[in-house]
């Protein structure tokens, strides 16, 4: 969308198009990986939160337009997640459905398509999500070994098998791990953490910082457990065997800066200052919001918790791709004149505490918001009392295909709780983008 749009006089009316609404909405626990297969595929953590959430609403299941899931790595069993979610949560052979991926930002994209969707007047609701379950990546074979065996399977008699099968090494057998390739930029060849590491450098951004971040992410999640803050966000998740998951279940009450300080750099060896003690988790989990035009608001006798104001995608480097969302985040801000002071509430996606604490930086530099946003000076200063009150994705971790999904159902939640009106959903995205998304309590 061009800098140039003006912003609606009516309230909750998005840029040039008609209202849409949050109605409501769930997500099921995360779940850290723990070295294997966890109990749920991508399609299982959808249902999981998508059937509760359903169940609860004034009309059937077959009343939504469409189906719209972001989900990353899509397993071999579940090809369009989106279809075979919405198939298995009976909305009905006639439900359309699609899934979409911009990495990172896949949970988020599924709410803004139907955000544009529902604004040009083509649906009316429409569930969107994003589901993930990173323990379920696959292992790949390398590239030797994938001709090796093409070599074998096209061999033709005994004895041109066994010259293959004389070709054998031990290597071939030794998967190579798909998700860490997943996390790898094949243009710049950077890893996540790496280019984490080069933002933190980029905005003198310490070791010491970025522990401190992380472990504030923990207590903020441990408090907002205890509390019960997340009650009406989280829905318990079912496995198979019977075992009951009622809660995120990556956090650290107990995480401490001199704990951290013990962990080694993961990814820039001796001197990063990127750990796994200060990077997301590894996780599974899935999330839904139902967005709503006021013409389904009207038939179904809806109550709207929230309205969707605007949305904004940037892009930039993937070398440092970790400041994505001060680029989209700004460009929001700008094109509906509002400052920092404007924005109540921030959910920032925790990919890394080096990232997010370089977001912040940029923010209050001059000389990046004049060169690189076209701002006049500095956006300004965000307060961390502001910004993740709840801990994020080094707490909560990181279901890749749903955090954008995650925070924008959050951020309205603590708003309400908090009785805020105006917030900012972002995130940084693998490849060198970022996603922002103006959200306002209805």
């Amino acid at each position: 969308m061009a800098d140039s749009a003006q912003t609606s006089s009516e309230p909750g009316r998005g840029v040039d198009g008609r209202p849409v609404y949050i109605v409501d909405g769930s997500r099921t626990p995360f779940l850290k990986a723990r070295g294997g297969p966890g109990p749920f595929t991508p399609v299982d953590l959808a249902v999981q939160c998508g059937r509760p959430l359903l169940l609860r609403q004034p009309f059937a299941p077959d009343a939504f337009d469409e189906v719209i899931l972001g989900c990353v790595n899509v397993i071999a069993d579940e090809q369009n997640p989106a279809r075979v979610a919405a198939l298995r949560l009976g909305m009905g052979a006639a439900m359309t459905a699609f899934t979409v991926q911009i990495n990172c930002g896949s949970g988020m994209q599924s709410i803004d398509t139907a955000f544009r969707t529902i604004r040009e007047g083509s649906a009316d609701l429409i569930l969107a999500g994003g589901t993930e379950a990173l323990s379920h990546s696959p292992l790949i074979l390398r590239e030797a070994a994938v001709e090796w065996f093409a070599a074998l399977s096209s061999a033709k008699g005994a004895v041109a098998k066994a010259k293959v099968l004389a070709n054998f090494r031990p290597d071939f057998a030794v998967p190579v791990i798909g998700l860490e390739r997943g996390l790898t930029d094949p243009v710049v060849d950077l890893n996540m953490g790496q280019t984490a590491e080069i933002v933190a450098h980029l905005f003198d951004i310490s070791r010491l910082q970025a522990d401190e971040y992380a472990v504030e992410s923990h207590r903020r999640l441990a408090r907002a457990q205890a509390e019960g803050y997340l009650a009406n966000e989280v829905v318990p998740a079912f496995a198979r065997d019977g075992t009951v998951y009622e809660q995120d279940n990556g956090v650290r009450p107990d995480s401490s800066v001199e704990k951290l300080a013990q962990l080694k750099p993961a990814f820039e060896k001796p001197w990063g200052k990127v750990t796994p003690g200060n990077s997301s988790q590894i996780t599974d989990g899935a999330s839904w919001v139902i967005l709503a035009s006021e013409k389904a608001v009207k038939e179904h006798g809806l109550q709207p918790i929230a309205v969707i104001r605007d949305s904004e995608w940037s892009a930039l480097d993937p070398s440092i791709m970790g400041l994505g969302p001060v680029l989209c985040s700004s460009t929001l801000m700008k094109r509906h004149r509002l400052s920092l002071d404007d924005i109540a509430l921030w959910e920032l996606n925790e990919a890394f505490a080096a990232q997010v604490l370089a977001c912040l930086a940029a923010f209050e530099d001059e000389d990046f918001c004049r060169r690189v946003l076209g701002w006049e000076g500095a956006v300004g200063r965000i307060d961390r009392d502001r910004l993740n009150v709840d801990g994020g994705a080094i707490s909560l971790g990181h279901p890749v295909g749903t955090s954008g999904n995650r925070i924008v159902l959050h951020l309205v939640n603590a708003m309400r709780r908090l009785n805020l009106k105006r917030g900012i959903a972002t995130e940084c995205i693998g490849g060198g983008q970022g996603g922002a998304m103006l959200i306002e309590i209805v």
